[in-house]
Parts: C-alpha cells; sequence; structure tokens
C-alpha cells in the first residue's frame, strides 16, 4: 500500500511538472508577439523616415513632421471611436499646460530628421544611446535618482562606442572625398569640403536632438505627475498641439514655391512619397502601442533590453537598404554599442531589484521578521 501510493505520489508530481513546464512555455509565446511588433515597428519607423528625408535635396521637414502629426491624430480618434484605447477628451486647461512638453517635441523630432538627413542608420542609433546618459544624471539633478558602479560602466560604452562610430563615419566620409595628390582640381577640392560640411551638420543637429530629447523626456516625467495623464493621452496632445506649431514654421521658413515643392516631392515618386510619409505618421501610433503593449505583457526591463536589442537589426537594417557602408570601424561601433545596451539594461534590473528590497526593508525591519 505504501508502496503504491509513494508511486502515485511521484506520478502526480511528475504530471505537475511536466504541467508547469507546459505553462512557461506558453508564456514565453505569449510574449514573443509583443516584443516582435515593437521591433518590427521600431525599424519600419526609422527606415522610412531616412527615406523620406533622403531625397536629394530635400528640404521640407516641417511639412513632413506637420503631416505625420496629422496622421497619428487622425489614427490615434478612429481607434478609440473602435474602443480599441481611450483618451482624455480634448480640454483647453490641459493643452496650455502640455504645450512646453508639446513644444520640446516639435524641437525633438525635426532635430532627429534633421540629423537622420545627414548621419547614417548605425550613426544615428549608436548616437542616441547618449541621450540616456543625460536623462541619467538630469534624474540625478533633478529626481534625486542614482547611478550605479554597473550603469556608469554602461554610459563608459556608450561613449567608447560612439566615438568609434564618429571615426569611422568620418574617416568612411572623407575617403571617398579625397583627391589624389598629382591630379588635385577644384571640383574635387570642392567636394572635400562638401562632404566635411556635411559630416559637421551631420554631428551638430545629432547633439541638439540629444540635448533637446533629454529635455523632453525629463519635463514630461514632471507634468505627467502634475496632469495624471495616461501614455494615450501624452500621444494625442502632443500630436495635436505640435501640428499649428509644424505648419507656422512650415509656411514661414520652408520655400513653398512650385520648384522647389516639385525638388522635394518630384512628380515620378510623388504618390509613392507622400504614402510614406502617411506610413511613417501611423508607424508612430505602432511604435506608441507595441510599447505599452511589450511593457504591459512583460516588464520594463525587458522592454529595456529589448530596446538594446533592437538597436542591432535598426543598425543592420540601414547597412542592408541604404548601402551605409559595412567596415571594421562600423561593425564595432554597432556591436559596443548593443553590448552598452545590454549592460545598461542589466544595470537598470539590479538598481530596481535593490530597490525594492529597500523599500520592503522599511516596511518591515529585519530584526521582526522571522528566520
Amino acid at each position: 500500500m505504501a508502496t503504491g501510493a509513494v508511486k502515485e505520489a511521484n506520478l502526480s508530481s511528475s504530471t505537475c511538472q511536466i504541467r508547469g513546464g507546459l505553462f512557461k512555455i506558453l508564456i514565453h509565446l505569449f510574449l514573443v508577439p509583443p516584443i516582435l511588433c515593437y521591433c518590427l515597428a521600431s525599424i519600419l519607423m526609422t527606415m522610412v523616415n531616412k527615406f523620406v528625408v533622403s531625397g536629394e535635396r530635400f528640404s521640407m521637414n516641417f511639412l513632413l513632421l506637420c503631416i505625420q502629426s496629422i496622421v497619428c491624430v487622425t489614427c490615434v480618434t478612429l481607434v478609440k471611436k473602435f474602443g480599441v484605447i481611450s483618451f482624455r477628451a480634448f480640454d483647453w486647461q490641459d493643452a496650455k499646460a502640455w504645450f512646453p512638453i508639446s513644444f520640446l517635441l516639435v524641437s525633438v523630432i525635426y532635430t532627429g530628421s534633421k540629423s537622420l538627413q545627414h548621419l547614417n542608420i548605425p550613426v544615428y542609433t549608436i548616437f542616441k544611446n547618449l541621450t540616456i546618459i543625460l536623462i541619467a544624471y538630469g534624474e540625478v539633478i533633478w529626481f534625486g535618482g542614482k547611478v550605479t558602479a554597473l550603469t556608469f560602466v554602461s554610459f563608459i560604452l556608450m561613449v567608447i562606442s560612439s566615438i568609434i562610430a564618429a571615426w569611422s563615419d568620418v574617416a568612411g566620409g572623407l575617403s571617398g572625398s579625397l583627391p589624389a595628390v598629382s591630379t588635385v582640381s577644384l571640383n574635387e577640392l570642392q567636394n572635400l569640403a562638401g562632404a566635411v560640411r556635411g559630416l559637421n551638420v551631420g554631428y551638430f543637429w545629432m547633439l541638439v536632438n540629444c540635448l533637446t530629447s533629454a529635455a523632453y523626456v525629463l519635463s514630461m516625467r514632471k507634468r505627467i505627475k502634475s496632469t495624471g495623464f495616461s501614455d494615450w493621452d501624452s500621444m494625442f496632445y502632443n500630436n495635436l498641439l505640435s501640428i499649428p506649431v509644424l505648419a507656422a514654421f512650415s509656411i514661414i521658413i520652408e520655400d513653398w514655391g512650385t520648384e522647389n515643392l516639385t525638388r522635394n516631392f518630384p512628380p515620378e515618386t510623388r504618390k509613392f512619397l507622400l504614402m510614406a510619409i502617411a506610413f511613417s505618421g501611423a508607424a508612430a501610433v505602432g511604435i506608441s502601442y507595441t510599447t505599452a503593449w511589450c511593457v504591459r505583457t512583460t516588464s520594463s526591463t525587458t522592454y529595456s533590453m529589448v530596446g538594446a536589442l533592437n538597436k542591432l537589426p535598426v543598425a543592420a537594417s540601414g547597412m542592408l537598404f541604404f548601402g551605409d557602408p559595412v567596415t571594421t570601424g562600423s561593425v564595432s561601433a554597432v556591436g559596443m554599442g548593443f553590448f552598452a545596451g545590454v549592460v545598461y539594461a542589466v544595470a537598470k534590473n539590479n538598481q530596481k531589484k535593490l530597490e525594492g528590497r529597500l523599500q520592503a526593508d522599511a516596511i518591515i525591519p529585519l530584526a521582526n521578521r522571522k528566520p
């Protein structure tokens, strides 16, 4: 009787283990779709924006961003009507409180489009890591944040990857423009000067983009606490309030003459280009939704890790579809940036666990805990 009971208990234990294993497999399978959708949306958004601004002498960035914002607001409004998402109705008081954040966002997306116009995707992707450093130390100054030793190591790796990327980009850009010493001509010197000027412009916009991105994130964090905005609320107000600003800048600054419009939107590719712009606006909605989906179904740590790992396929897409140079320097920079992102995600995960334990210790003193 005792032997039979033991066998039955072992069988029951094995069955529970099998069911537990199957349950874990099902959980992991359910985590795959949101992660994949987030990665695809991020890659598509970067590639489409690069395609649109890579046209010869493209100069109507404000118009481009205005169209994207209009498409984005239209999409979220339609999705809300179908009951898929919800966000608060438009209110003038909320609009006044949120307008400075929306104006900062206009600065972020404009400088981002200008830097992407002059830099290749791998370099742009790697240098975006520097924004993380600015945000981290901004949180230390304004929100009492903390930078751990491992986080600081990840920052050093990010800086090194950016230096490697810049060195490779500058070397590659100048090597294609350097004339032979024996056959220097005026046109070749002009090409060299143009290459240097293009690199300077690209890195200038990248620097401004990192600064404005950090200011936007830190300001939005503070304003969200006071307004109680959800992710969809902030997305709706950001895009809605940015439309008049972008439209005004486009009308005042950009050339709306027939010749310039034809140069920016050539008749032979005009329909496809406008479709790409509309798609990029819809992709912004996709990124917001898949980001929320990924964080909700996994965790903020997993989302950070996915964001770090996602830099590799984003950079690879630039090399594959836009002919970005595949050199030892560029590959090393991408690899270093990828590793830095992973180290940063691990550091944030460890910091979150430590803060959780400290909060638990504050609630239940160690001396009163049962062994």
